[in-house]
């Protein structure tokens, strides 16, 4: 459960205590200088300096910069008391760390000293190099460390694109630290057999490690410690490029060694083969196809005699009347603009050169089997998916408050909905997520209805807008023990940045699809499932499925461009089908093709090219910092007396029931006791809290969500946001925020606060009682969140099982003779009075943005109460001047024969089959 706390606890991560440990350094060094020899204040500062020179040992050993050698240099500099130079010293080791500038260098690496840098601020050398950490495992002694060091200096050519720095770890523990410590990482050399256990883990870092500590492998001879540690790293940073130094036989090698490094090397190979093989890996990460073409395409003089006018920017910088148009975007925008699939670039609908290749290096970037580029939004790529694998008839399990393109996309298949209801959480007007018994039992319900065999797909929304993420392993595992094949598609829309750090991987569909993969295909699960199913009790369900008849097919669905580096709509679907090629691959393509534009937005395709680039080397980097700039924020607020006046930060337990959280993990940080590990919750919890969604609630302003958006954050302070409830406004970090967005932020709130503070003082009475009704209605008064009704018989697959033909309903509102409009306020006498009311159109409040009816669904007296007591102008499918849309019972008497005929129809057929 939660730790004893300890000075880290006040840190998220590794990197704020490492600034701060610095920054102390700094401001300790910088008042030794000063203070007078033998004095008490000289004799405080000398120990504290002294004190934070051991925990910054115990930091740095895993990073290349500052280094262990300038450490020991800043410790010699104590002993000889060169104060004012050890003060120089940290101060520039400090700015440098701060600023990154230590990574703007070509051959800035822990061998030379700080301050090489000119008077503009560039570094000597010139040419500014990326640069990257190479992590070498090996139990050597300092002299060979030096050598090898030096070795390395010496093969680096000054014509390289890239520069490297050295980080040597004597451990299998202590290189698993530098991983989870060190994004600069990008290369690991394993040298023959390290030791498993590390001699450097210090209290001030073990909070930060749980899951390198996680693991144990004590008792593995050495001799296996090197290839399980390439494995281990394909799991934590598959996106590093792994070699192995080992002195065994090439017929001694498991085949799973060679299948987990890049490149095997023997101790006589020259090390400039191993210094090659590091930059080639990484150039070849580097390259972007598409984008690389477009430039080149870019550059060439052209003649056009085809489509499109705007190419060149023939038709732009010409004119006299939109040329500010062309210098706003720039001429490249215009250059690269083509309809041409020649000249190094290719057709997004038969891709056969650089967007082919791009699409599978996104492949291996995210872990699937097939990745496919879309760009007109992950809507779009929802109704790909749908129609794919769908076919009229088939039942498909569906969390209700998904996105709507997935109602509309199985009103286009034809399929036949099970509407899943998520737990609610009336008192912020939203929902939570669905819990997994409930997907069961509808399961189960069809099977009992003999009609298992038709339910195709599980459609989840993972996470959600508000953070709620599934225990994707758990859902899989336990529904394809009911359902061997069913296929799943998970809605990662707002969840396309969680494959690049450990926690939130183990979470998405893709990791998940892999890692059962290999699970059901080991004699050990075979073993596992045999001991299960005799443990079973008489008529209990099994929790797991049958290794022989199990298939892992798997869609996720991502807005690329909502939380990775890619222009607006660009979208990507991933699959981990074992079943593609064989039965998917065709009809996928018809579906790609059905609803993908033949003339594709180039610049986007380019910007998902090169967002793969970045989060294949600076994704861990980046996802975590957004993580540490959301906990920032929610520290800040909950610890501000003037911001949590009026603002909650909304945490795990406002959003996840206790019955869903195993590990017990109520809240990320309290005043009291710091920050709390979430490690344990993410491996185990049925939900979890994603914390870059920053729900905040603000009751006690007395100001709705939607007037608190307009009124305050956009009009005073242009801060946009998507999402507010009646009580809750929704922020969220992402790999573009910074600590200037998180200042400006809180300093916005701190006005607001103000602006609140002076306008009670100054309401009359009346006002004061106006607003105080309010407020109660904010936080107390909500209204209670209906489920979903069901649907009316005329459109139900089979009385009484659980399935809707919502196409049928949707389809049959396209004539306006079949339907009339009632005022909302009409309608619950109505219902009282016996009448059924049964919906012809989505009706969908914003917020909270569900839809709490679909066509053919009843109308309940519950979704009525709700649709009343909102306070929201925007409702679509709704005009408050017409009412609701609904059928007319005429209609209804219709269908309802039909579909009775349609059913005794059935069950002859299924007579005449048996």
């Amino acid at each position: 459960m939660i730790e004893k706390k300890n000075i880290s606890s006040h840190y998220y991560n590794i990197g704020q205590l490492r600034i701060d440990q610095w920054n102390s350094l700094k401001r300790e060094t910088a008042k030794l200088a000063n203070s007078e020899r033998q004095s008490d204040d000289y004799k405080t500062h000398r120990q504290q300096v002294l004190k934070l020179l051991e925990d910054c040992m115990g930091i740095e050993c895993y990073f290349a910069f500052p280094g262990l050698a300038k450490i020991n240099g800043l410790s010699e500099m104590l002993n000889r008391k060169e104060f004012t130079a050890l003060s120089h010293q940290v101060a520039e080791i400090t700015r440098l760390l701060v600023s990154d500038g230590y990574r703007n260098s070509p051959d800035f690496t822990e061998d030379e000293e700080p301050g090489m840098e000119s008077e503009n601020g560039e570094l000597q050398q010139g040419v500014r190099k990326n640069y990257f950490e190479v992590l070498f495992v090996e139990d050597i002694s300092a002299k060979e460390e030096t050598k090898l060091r030096h070795d390395l200096k010496d093969l680096r050519g000054s014509n390289e694109q890239f520069s490297y720095g050295i980080v040597v770890q004597r451990s299998f523990e202590d290189a698993m630290i530098a991983l989870l410590f060190n994004y600069n990482i990008q290369a690991v050399v394993v040298r023959y057999a390290p030791p498993y256990r590390s001699k450097n883990i210090t209290s001030l870092i073990k909070p930060f490690i749980q899951n390198a500590l996680n693991l144990d492998f004590s008792s593995y001879p050495e001799t296996e410690l090197g290839p399980i540690l390439g494995k281990i790293i394909k799991k934590f940073r598959p996106e590093i490029d792994t070699y192995y130094v080992t002195d065994t036989a090439l017929n001694n090698l498991k085949d799973s060694t060679l299948k987990s490094f890049r490149r095997i090397f023997y101790r006589v190979e020259d090390l400039q083969e191993l210094h090659l093989s590091v930059l080639r890996g990484i150039s070849e990460r580097y390259e972007t196809p598409f984008f690389s073409a477009l430039k080149e395409y870019s550059k060439k003089p052209t003649g056009i005699f085809h489509a499109m006018p705007i190419s060149r920017g023939n038709s732009v910088f010409k004119s006299r009347w939109i040329n500010d148009f062309g210098n706003f975007y720039g001429r490249n925008m215009f250059l690269a603009e083509t309809s041409s699939t020649t000249g190094g670039l290719d057709s997004l609908l038969q891709p056969k050169g650089s967007l082919k290749k791009a699409q599978k290096m996104a492949s291996d970037t995210y872990g699937s089997l097939n990745t496919f580029f879309v760009t007109n939004g992950t809507s779009t790529a929802n109704k790909i998916v749908v129609q794919a694998m769908i076919r009229p008839g088939d039942v498909v399990l569906i969390d209700r408050d998904c996105h709507k393109s997935h109602h509309y996309g199985l009103v286009l298949a034809g399929a036949y909905p099970v509407y899943l209801d998520s737990y609610p959480i009336e008192e912020y007007s939203m929902y939570g997520a669905v819990p997994l018994e409930q997907i069961k039992e509808k399961l189960l319900k069809l099977k009992k209805a003999g009609r298992l065999d038709l339910a195709k797909m599980l459609l989840l929304t993972n996470c959600t807008f508000d953070g709620l993420v599934y225990n994707v392993e758990k859902v899989m595992e336990e529904v394809l023990a009911i359902k061997p094949d069913m296929v799943f598609l998970w809605d990662e829309a707002w969840f396309a940045f969680a494959g690049f750090t450990y926690n939130y991987k183990q979470r998405t569909g893709m990791f998940t699809a892999k890692k059962l993969h290999e699970k059901y295909n080991s004699n050990s699960y075979r073993e596992e499932y045999k001991a299960h199913i005799k443990s079973l009790k008489k008529d209990e369900i099994p929790k797991l499925p049958d290794p022989d008849k199990v298939r892992i097919r798997v869609y996720s669905t991502q807005s690329t461009h909502k939380t990775l580096s890619s222009f607006r709509q660009g979208s990507m679907i991933h699959i981990w089908d074992e079943d593609f090629r064989r039965k998917s691959e065709n009809t996928f393509m018809e579906a790609y093709m059905t609803h993908t534009s033949t003339s594709p937005n180039y610049q986007m395709l380019a910007s998902l090219d090169a967002g793969r680039r970045q989060v294949q080397f600076e994704g861990y980097e980046l996802v975590e910092k957004s993580i540490e700039m959301a906990m920032v924020l929610r520290a800040k607020v909950n610890n501000h007396p003037r911001l949590n006046k009026y603002f909650d930060v909304l945490t795990v337990s406002d959003f996840i029931p206790k019955e869903y959280r195993e590990s017990g993990l109520s809240e990320y940080y309290s005043q009291k006791d710091g920050w709390n590990r979430m490690e344990n919750a993410w491996a185990n919890d049925e939900f979890v809290l994603d914390p870059t969604k920053i729900t905040l609630h603000i009751g006690r302003t007395g100001v709705d969500g939607d007037t608190f958006k307009n009124k305050y954050l956009m009009d005073k302070f242009n801060i946009q946001i998507n999402k507010t409830s009646r009580n809750t406004v929704l922020f969220m970090t992402n790999i573009g925020t910074t600590r200037g967005s998180v200042t400006y932020l809180t300093n916005a709130l701190l006005k607001i606060a103000d602006e609140l503070d002076k306008e009670f003082i100054s309401l009359s009475a009346k006002e004061a009682k106006i607003r105080k009704d309010k407020i109660q209605s904010l936080t107390k008064d909500f209204p209670p969140l209906p489920d979903f009704s069901y649907f009316h018989h005329s459109f139900q697959a089979v009385p009484g099982v659980p399935g809707g033909n919502i196409r049928e309903a949707f389809f049959l509102a396209y004539n306006e003779d079949n339907y009339e409009y009632m005022p909302i306020k009409d309608c619950l006498p109505a219902i009282k009075e016996g009448r059924i009311l049964v919906a012809s159109s989505f009706i969908i409040p914003y917020p909270p943005g569900f839809p709490v009816l679909v066509p053919g669904q009843v109308v309940s007296e519950e979704i009525v109460s709700f649709l009343l007591a909102l306070d929201v102008s925007e409702i679509h499918g709704y005009r408050a001047d017409l009412g609701l849309r609904l059928f007319k019972d005429s209609v209804l008497n219709r269908q309802k024969t039909i579909t009775s005929m349609g059913s005794k129809n059935n069950t002859n057929k299924k007579l005449i089959t048996k």
